[in-house]
């Protein structure tokens, strides 16, 4: 026999405007809704042109990763939403409704610069062997598993690959990669303002991974150390990453190699801090977690 369904609205509970989930889902809606379409690419055109063509074939690089990760993240989502909602988590997944939107919008805004800069030939020579296992096998494998088994395990994995690898370790890396190199030599301010704005938008998402995983490490203590041997099996893939990028010691624009490896590395320490904390935890804890202690910029 089906389970009656519990409309939580309409009963005593209502919803739980305390939980960080509907925190962030309110911050979202405030500080989530730019249009890509808003942003000026007329100066970034200009300083494209004045690029040497290292430098542009660095720059290309960056944002090709970058365009087709955000469509991956857009599709590769979906599964995690069903979860959520089949286990009637209504602020989560009313959070995630805007989570959503905004991997929509970063596809959106991408496209849009290599648009700007007169990009529109084939850019999947920029997409390396081991972006490739990570985007086109690793992400969507571990996300489509949820179609069929939601189970915490399951959950906590597709966490950790998504929210804390795919997010917390490479796309901050990879903007940390552009500030280093296009905001210090003051170049391309089209693409930085849309940078900007999306950094903030994934401060959020990270931020939800890391209560995530604190609420199922605090309901079941054996997932943390899956979460730490899934972190140590998704590190040499982060360390491929940064060697396939170039053979030299620095970029064109003078970012080291060893510096935008080590800066990887330290996020990967970084999120593992934060999750150890779940351990012991109570429950509600964890849902009165500030938007400070899981990341959130805005």
């Amino acid at each position: 026999m089906e389970k009656k369904r519990t409309i939580l609205t309409t009963s005593s509970r209502g919803i739980n405007e305390d939980s960080l989930p509907f925190r962030l889902y309110q911050k979202a809606k405030k500080f989530g809704v730019w249009n890509p379409s808003d942003i000026d690419f007329s100066q970034d055109a200009k300083d494209w042109v004045a690029l040497s063509d290292d430098q542009r074939y660095e720059v290309l690089r960056l944002i090709s990763q970058f365009q087709a990760g955000e469509e991956a993240v857009t599709l590769d989502l979906l599964p995690l939403i069903m979860a959520i909602a089949k286990e009637g988590r209504l602020e989560e997944e009313m959070y995630l409704t805007t989570f959503l939107f905004e991997e929509a919008k970063h596809t959106e805004f991408f496209r849009l610069a290599l648009n700007a800069i007169g990009e529109k030939g084939d850019l999947s020579i920029y997409l390396t062997e081991t972006y490739q296992k990570i985007f086109y096998e690793l992400l969507p494998n571990t996300m489509n598993r949820l179609i069929h088994d939601a189970s915490p395990e399951a959950i906590a994995e597709a966490a950790t690959v998504y929210n804390m690898f795919v997010e917390g370790v490479l796309a901050e890396t990879g903007y940390y990669t552009f500030y280093q190199s296009l905001e210090k030599v003051g170049i391309m301010p089209g693409l930085l303002k849309g940078i900007g704005l999306l950094k903030k938008d994934e401060s959020r998402h990270i931020g939800y991974g890391t209560f995530l995983l604190q609420r199922l490490i605090s309901e079941h203590d054996h997932l943390f150390e899956l979460v730490v041997n899934k972190m140590e099996e998704l590190k040499p893939y982060s360390i491929r990453l940064n060697e396939e990028s170039s053979d030299l010691p620095e970029t064109t624009f003078g970012v080291s190699r060893e510096e935008t490896l080590n800066f990887s590395l330290k996020q990967l320490s970084i999120r593992m801090e934060v999750l150890a904390r779940a351990r012991g935890k109570k429950i509600e804890d964890i849902y009165r977690l500030t938007e400070k202690e899981v990341g959130v910029i805005s």
